[in-house]
């Protein structure tokens, strides 16, 4: 049996990459001969020489580096590296002062009698990746464009803030009341990046790990496709993204790489911050997490760019003649740097050099302490800016730069490197002192001894804060910054919605293909259609969306290189650098993440783009639903369709496509705005009210809902008197009951109101009950207003309370109230205590499975013969019928029995 190292090799293979030239002549010739092959024959013909030579040396056994993996060493050799444009000694002193403003910061607010918390760590770590970016690289908003997108790592908040102090953007007050939004407000900081709480100042959403990365990348995209429509100018844009190394876990975190490759994302760089630690322990203690990662990404199709070691080392990589050193940096796992960056530089020596004596005669002339201070590179300002600037400079791919750092850096020895050092976030006096000292900072022992300690700003005349507003002032202006410059949009008027409230006639189509007609009158408004951006997850076709290919077409940067095998149909593919449409393949996560992008692009870029998102509806709130919170978050705007809805509509998918909860998960998020139509004519008021909401003069940061279904059904025609303001809050009457003498009333929402309707009639028919038909457009709005309406009585118990709207609707409508939809009974529970009268729900509780929708609903017991079995219950309980009656109607329609239940409409359009 092969050992644990055999089993799981640290590096494979290699040669030392920056072993010093001892015959300069000889490699030149090399290199003149390999320009040479580029020059004259082209590079394909320079690669065939290449893959050749590799090819000979393995034959010969040459150790040559396998492409995924470098040795564990700068990417960017010493003699390679720019000239640094700043002024070290000024942006040291600044990162000083931010250091210990976001650190007390932190330990302030854990003081005795608030206790919020906060985390240190992770800045102490990145503070000066940050720091080169601020000063060198960040683009802001003051020139009128979208500036650059930076993606801050979510628990780095406290250095943003920090420097963000030192400009005068936040007060003492401001970082005193971090995490107190409420209790210190006006002048409470969030948390985390929360642009909804903080509008004016986050732009992204970022510590719900894993989101960030991928957010980033479809912000990078969508920069690209706004720029080949022709909507805005995003060529000066670039998206930085930083990440932590644990986070990388997280399977968003990696998942979408490939399609930054694909189409040359050149305008997106991550920053991985690699200090080796997860939120408790190490990241890849018996490994080296830097070399998996850039295993990864290189397959990925991306550029790597390794930050390992600080200037310290060169000179010691430059004695490295026969590569001892470079072997032992390889051959280190994590688990071990962590350990050194814990120890003395004795244990240094003696462990990380003292075994080899070629190694130990390299360090004879160092002292102990010049060996502890031997750094990583994350930390070294001039070799960030060279990684940061051959990031930017790079064309054709986008760009992953490893960064070595030390979590807790500077914090001092009880958090450097520690595995607790993440949830530590109070600094003892003798911390602190240790803390100053370390940064030069002229704050005296006495303040620190006595009570919390002092922030420290140098002074708005000074040196360094002048710099800092020259260095912003240069880039085009402060980040992190929110604006919204988009004007209101010129909304089409009430003849394009005339069609569909027409309804189907004689034809049945299901309300998918409502939106879609709906929709496409939309695109063809002269202004308004442009904006569209349809996304779905490679299910165009299912929804009924084929149509748009012709003339929206498929976005895809490189066009169309191939003969499409449908091309001879009037609907063929075509994919198109300026298509509309975005086809992110079986994704739904990359779908979302267009969708936030899209929808926030109003504010990133000063355009209003109105993102279409269609799918599966079982695979959003459910599979995306972290997704959907982050946009919330983001204040992102746009209409999200739950396609397929339903238990019982997708009558062969079965189990795991059966959505019975998603209005009810949607419930959850604040800023989502739910409905489940039954009608064309509901979907034309809803999507007209919604762009009105979204996009109009008075616009609100919420996304709409629909949940629509692939169940064919005949439409009616918008009645005369249509009651729209109903359909818009949440409930209507859609069929007011023509005979029979027993009143009763039936809730239905979407595709349970034809069911409804049938029970309606059976009722009247055969049972002598006149029962109205409700169709609840939204349980989940009606709540929502409810609950305002008790939460302001609950504090205005001397001003005239208010009814929820849902109680004024139903008020004179003679009960018992039904509720019957194709959810789980939780959906219209919703609203049961402010109905009016007795209220009892039907719904689809329990796991989907595969049959016919008659079958299946007659299982659940929600098709038009149980409604009027539950109707017909109530009013037995309530004394209006003999209770005798129950079990005839049962018996009549054979509700035990799921194979009497006529099979109902097969298949689906969508």
């Amino acid at each position: 049996m092969a050992s644990g190292s055999d089993r799981n090799p640290i590096i494979i293979g290699g040669l030392p990459s920056q072993v010093p030239d001892f015959d300069p002549e000889e490699t030149q010739e090399w290199l003149d001969s390999l320009d040479a092959a580029v020059d004259e024959r082209g590079r394909e013909r320079a690669r065939y020489l290449m893959l050749r030579l590799i090819e000979r040396a393995r034959e010969k056994r040459v150790a040559v580096p396998e492409m995924r993996s470098t040795d564990y060493v700068n990417t960017i050799p010493t003699r390679a590296e720019p000239f640094f444009p700043g002024n070290e000694e000024i942006e040291r002193k600044i990162l000083n002062a931010t250091r210990w403003n976001a650190a007390v910061m932190v330990s302030r607010a854990q003081r005795p009698g608030i206790g919020v918390g906060g985390h240190i760590a992770t800045f102490a770590s990145s503070a000066s990746l940050y720091d080169v970016g601020f000063n060198h690289f960040f683009r802001g908003k003051d020139e009128g464009d979208g500036g650059d997108q930076v993606f801050f790592q979510g628990h780095a908040s406290p250095g943003i803030y920090a420097r963000a102090f030192l400009l005068d953007r936040l007060s003492e007050d401001n970082l005193d009341a971090f995490r107190q939004e409420k209790s210190k407000a006006p002048h409470g900081l969030s948390s985390y990046p929360h642009p909804r709480l903080m509008p004016d100042f986050w732009e992204f959403p970022t510590v719900s790990m894993g989101l960030g990365p991928i957010g980033a990348i479809y912000q990078a995209r969508m920069n690209r496709y706004m720029h080949a429509r022709g909507i805005a100018d995003t060529s000066k844009s670039h998206v930085w993204a930083f990440l932590g190394d644990g986070e990388m876990d997280e399977p968003e975190s990696l998942g979408q790489l490939t399609i930054a490759a694909r189409e040359g994302l050149d305008n997106l760089t991550f920053v991985v911050n690699c200090n080796l630690q997860r939120l408790d322990g190490p990241v890849r203690g018996n490994g080296k997490v830097i070399q998996e990662l850039e295993s990864v990404f290189r397959g990925a199709g991306w550029n790597v760019i390794k930050l390992i070691w600080d200037r310290t080392w060169d000179p010691l990589l430059a004695q490295d003649r026969d590569g001892i050193l470079v072997n032992r940096m390889n051959t280190t796992p994590d688990g071990q740097f962590q350990t050194y960056a814990t120890e003395s530089g004795a244990y240094i020596r003696d462990h990380f050099f003292g075994d080899d004596q070629r190694l130990r005669a390299m360090v004879e002339g160092m002292t102990d302490d010049q060996i502890l201070h031997l750094g990583r590179g994350g930390h070294d300002h001039k070799k960030i800016y060279a990684a940061f600037k051959a990031a930017v400079e790079h064309t054709g791919q986008p760009t992953v730069i490893l960064a070595k750092t030390v979590k807790g850096w500077t914090l001092g020895p009880n958090f450097e490197g520690r595995n607790a050092t993440h949830q530590m976030k109070k600094l003892t006096v003798d911390d602190l002192k240790g803390f100053r000292d370390r940064l030069h900072l002229p704050i005296s022992d006495k303040e620190l001894e006595s009570g919390a300690p002092p922030y420290f700003h140098p002074g708005r005349d000074s040196e360094e804060i002048q710099y800092m507003h020259d260095r912003r002032k240069s880039l085009g202006g402060y980040v992190p910054t929110r604006v919204v410059r988009a004007k209101p949009l010129a909304l089409p008027d009430d003849k394009t919605y005339a069609t569909v409230k027409k309804g189907s006639g004689q034809q049945s189509i299901a309300t998918t293909m409502a939106f879609v007609r709906l929709l496409k009158d939309l695109m063809r408004d002269k202004e308004l259609g442009r904006r569209f951006v349809l996304i779905a997850p490679d299910e165009y076709r299912t929804f009924g969306m084929d149509s748009f290919f012709p003339s929206a077409k498929i976005y895809n940067p490189l066009g169309q290189q191939y003969e499409s095998v449908d091309r001879e149909l009037l609907l063929a593919y075509k994919e198109s650098p300026t298509g509309q449409m975005l086809h992110d393949g079986i994704s739904e996560a990359g779908c979302t993440a267009s969708l936030i992008a899209a929808g926030s692009a109003y504010a990133t870029h000063g355009e209003p783009l109105i993102p279409v998102y269609v799918f599966y509806s079982m695979f959003g709130f459910q599979r995306t639903g972290d997704q959907f919170w982050q946009m919330s978050d983001q204040l992102a705007r746009g209409f999200v369709l739950g396609a397929t809805a339903g238990r019982t509509t997708l009558t062969g998918e079965g189990l795991q496509h059966a959505d019975g909860h998603s209005q009810l998960l949607a419930s959850t998020n604040p800023g989502c705005v739910a409905y489940d139509p039954a009608f064309g004519f509901e979907i034309a008021h809803i999507v007209q009210d919604g762009l009105r909401r979204m996009y109009g003069p008075d616009s609100e940061d919420v996304f709409y809902y629909l949940t629509v279904y692939n169940e064919p059904i005949q439409h009616p025609a918008e009645p005369a008197n249509v009651d729209a303001e109903g359909i818009l809050k949440g409930v209507y009457r859609f069929s007011e009951g023509t005979s029979g003498s027993i009143p009763a009333q039936i809730m239905a929402s979407g595709v349970a109101v034809p069911w409804a309707v049938e029970a309606q009639k059976i009722l009247a028919e055969e049972w002598n009950v006149k029962a109205d038909v409700w169709s609840a457009t939204s349980w989940n709005e009606l709540r929502r207003e409810a609950v305002a309406c008790e939460e302001y009585n609950l504090l205005h118990p001397e001003e005239e309370q208010r009814v929820p709207y849902v109680t004024r609707k139903l008020a004179g409508a003679q009960g018992p109230f039904v509720a019957v939809s194709d959810w789980m009974r939780a959906v219209p529970d919703q609203i049961a205590r402010w109905v009016p009268g007795t209220y009892q729900s039907l719904g689809a509780d329990g796991f989907g499975f595969a049959d016919t929708r008659g079958a299946a609903r007659r299982f659940f017991h929600i098709d038009a013969q149980s409604i009027v079995v539950g109707v017909l219950t109530e009013l037995a309980r309530e004394g209006k019928v003999d209770r005798s009656v129950l079990k005839q109607a049962i018996d009549r329609y054979q509700l035990l029995d799921v194979s009497a239940a006529d099979p109902g409409a097969a298949g689906g359009d969508a």
